[in-house]
């Protein structure tokens, strides 16, 4: 079988919500299977549920550190190690030395302890979208500000510093910025989180970098952890919330099953769009994998979109069904490198997208859907702008 020389990343026309049709066929045919990165490199493309899982979930035999892996989505060249604190490109034992601290900053509980906060915040959102009045972009007025108000909360930002904190934020993935302006939004953010970090130092508060001031960590990772929870957890919760509300619009049947059960309508969403939807292992060690025989320094795509609409773990998985038990999808991905702020991500969705639909419940789309811009060929899939109306 010769190896795939490009990865199917362009949608069918009309259906924005499910992966680039060829992966059905690459899956169907073999879930693994020889791959040609943009590199150059030959490694390996996973698009079966079991082996995607398999290969996350072993973190002996493979590797997450970029600087050992070939980037599946565009020839980047070589890839350079993970900034401090970011837990994404790291193995053990610094894995497991930032993730023991941080675990315990985002369990079910204390993410439920957040729950009222998420409320207000949302509902201060609402209050100003219905004031403002219609038509309004769903993704600046509501998707971005939630969930960037949220991790002011979770870092401890000041109020008076939350305005700026969150254009900054916002800047990062704003799709009229420029290089030069996410650039200069970048630096802004890290010098301020450096400020931070020195301001919790003195005066501990209630959050996660105040938890973490009497830590062993340095005030060069307790920065760079904070640049971490807000790349992660901005973009990504974003992306769901305008993504989401965009599908439940295409099926607007749906929304009665949301709300009568957020908190699985929120998984079989998150399973649906998956929008973090491509990730990669490079393998330290010779590995017999579905048949096939992976050697050391190999990388591997996952492709987690083909992953969850693979139809041996989820029946008629193309289907959007928001009463259906979605357990064990990948979206927030598996192993120990699955994302560290999944409670905190579910909990805004089961509260904001309901919340949306509940106050608006004739909220549509403003232009036809075929006019919504797509954030195609992103790491994190999903809109840049979500134009809506309502009344």
């Amino acid at each position: 079988m010769n190896p795939l020389t490009d990865l199917p990343s362009t949608r069918a026309a009309g259906c924005p919500f499910d992966p680039p049709p060829e992966l059905a066929a690459i899956r169907e045919e073999a879930p693994i299977r020889r791959f040609r990165f943009p590199d150059g490199h030959l490694g390996w493309l996973v698009t079966g549920h079991e082996l995607a899982r398999a290969v996350a979930a072993d973190h002996t035999r493979f590797s997450s550190r970029y600087e050992l892996m070939h980037y599946p989505l565009a020839d980047l060249g070589p890839m350079p190690p993970a900034p401090v604190g970011d837990l994404t490109g790291i193995d053990a034992p610094e894995h497991t030395r930032y993730r023991k601290l941080l675990a315990g900053k985002f369990t079910v509980r204390r993410m439920n302890q957040l729950a009222e906060r998420v409320e207000e915040i949302t509902a201060e959102h609402l209050d100003a979208m219905e004031r403002l009045g219609p038509p309004a972009d769903l993704v600046s007025a509501f998707a971005q500000p939630v969930p960037a108000l949220v991790i002011c909360e979770l870092l401890g930002v000041p109020y008076a510093d939350r305005e700026t904190f969150q254009r900054h934020a916002v800047a990062l993935s704003g799709i009229g910025a420029t290089v030069e302006e996410q650039s200069a939004a970048f630096g802004a953010l890290q010098d301020y989180l450096r400020r931070l970090v020195e301001a919790k130092r003195a005066t501990p508060g209630d959050d996660v970098l105040g938890d973490l001031a009497g830590s062993d960590l340095s005030d060069e990772e307790l920065a760079g952890i904070g640049a971490f929870l807000l790349g992660a957890g901005l973009d990504t919760t974003a992306n769901m919330i305008a993504l989401g509300a965009f599908a439940l619009f295409t099926w607007p049947e749906q929304v009665e099953a949301l709300l009568a059960d957020p908190a699985r309508g929120v998984e079989e969403l998150l399973r649906y769009l998956t929008i973090a939807h491509t990730g990669a292992r490079s393998a330290v060690e010779d590995v017999e994998l579905g048949g096939v025989r992976l050697a050391a320094g190999e990388s591997v795509a996952l492709s987690m979109q083909a992953a969850n609409r693979d139809p041996a773990r989820f029946a008629d998985p193309d289907r959007l069904d928001l009463r259906r038990e979605a357990t064990g999808h990948l979206a927030f991905g598996h192993g120990v490198h699955q994302c560290l702020g999944q409670q905190l991500a579910r909990i805004e969705l089961r509260i904001a997208l309901p919340a949306l639909f509940r106050r608006l419940p004739d909220l549509r789309l403003a232009v036809p859907a075929a006019e919504v811009p797509m954030r195609d060929g992103m790491d994190v899939y999903g809109v840049h702008r979500l134009p809506v109306r309502w009344g």
